[in-house]
């Protein structure tokens, strides 16, 4: 998929504030009711993933860089 930089630092934006929710409290319950958020290690590979994409935006690739190479005597 297709993404350009600014969706890609929308998406890491909203990751670290996962991060920060889920760090302040995993799970808690009022009354019957009850929460439980992600994983925090998904979370922090969801994380990994957006930053490299965000790199990989910043410096203009879209991809690996492909070299044609021909031997001559």
């Amino acid at each position: 998929m297709a993404w350009d930089l600014t969706t890609a630092k929308s998406h890491l934006n909203a990751w670290l504030t996962a991060e920060l929710q889920v760090s302040s409290g995993q799970s808690y319950t009022i009354g019957s009711r009850s929460l439980t958020r992600a994983n925090l290690s998904e979370i922090s590979e969801r994380i990994k993933f957006w930053q490299n994409e965000v790199k990989k935006l910043s410096n203009g690739r879209r991809g690996a860089r492909v070299m044609r190479v021909v031997p001559r005597d």
